[in-house]
């Protein structure tokens, strides 16, 4: 099974307020695995970058001015995309962004059937826990060291990473061992291990912890064992 883990950057926080794509990156997994393939781009919106934006990924207005545009873009992304579902942390947010871009370049919009959202993903198997990326990596033992800013194809690696162990880890791949080996079962006994019989250990207090424990209750005024109830 083929799917495409991705994440986006952006100018703010609303394509219908006019905010736009910044950078975009995709990874492609199968049977859960990556296979090293990836598509990633710097995209120019033509518009200023936002300071709370900047805050988050540090692409600033002079790195992006001589970038494409999404159109530029658009067909290359796409003929990676395939018809493959898509993976994303808050999906809804990076499918919004995408299929705005994809209308202004009068592409159709990506199936909203194709979404995978990891988050709610989250929230289902993780009731009361933190559904963050980063909290999520740091629950699943992902090395998430070299983040110090966002970034859509590190993210998308990470998240990755999240995705596969979300989805029941590495085991994933035993199912696939154990068909390859159908064919010729080994059965591996157990080894016998002897029985050694141990001596009970006695947890009685010496002569001189008993005679310092009383010293020490001398020393309690109204202790709460001895209060009538009332």
């Amino acid at each position: 099974m083929r799917e495409i883990v991705f994440d986006t950057e952006t100018t703010g926080l609303s394509f219908s307020g006019g905010d736009r794509l910044v950078e975009i990156g995709c990874i492609e997994i199968v049977n859960r695995v990556p296979t090293g393939n990836s598509f990633h781009a710097y995209l120019n919106p033509d518009r200023p970058m936002a300071a709370e934006a900047f805050a988050v990924h540090g692409l600033s207005d002079a790195f992006l001015a001589d970038k494409g545009r999404f159109a530029d873009h658009v067909d290359e992304l796409l003929a990676f995309l395939e018809d493959s579902p898509l993976v994303a942390h808050n999906a809804s947010f990076d499918f919004g962004f995408l299929n705005g871009e994809l209308k202004l370049c009068g592409r159709a919009a990506v199936d909203l059937d194709r979404m995978v959202d990891t988050l709610a993903i989250a929230r289902a198997r993780l009731p009361g826990a933190k559904h963050s990326l980063d909290a999520l990596c740091s629950r699943f033992g992902v090395d998430r060291s070299h983040r110090v800013l966002h970034g859509a194809l590190l993210d998308a690696q990470l998240l990755a990473q999240v995705y596969v162990e979300l989805m029941g880890g590495r085991q994933i791949g035993f199912a696939l061992v154990q068909e390859e080996a159908a064919s010729a079962p080994v059965s591996i006994a157990p080894p016998e291990v002897p029985t050694v019989a141990r001596a009970p250990r006695q947890f009685a207090p010496s002569v001189g912890e008993a005679a310092r424990h009383a010293e020490f209750l001398s020393t309690i005024t109204e202790p709460l064992w001895t209060t009538e109830p009332g």
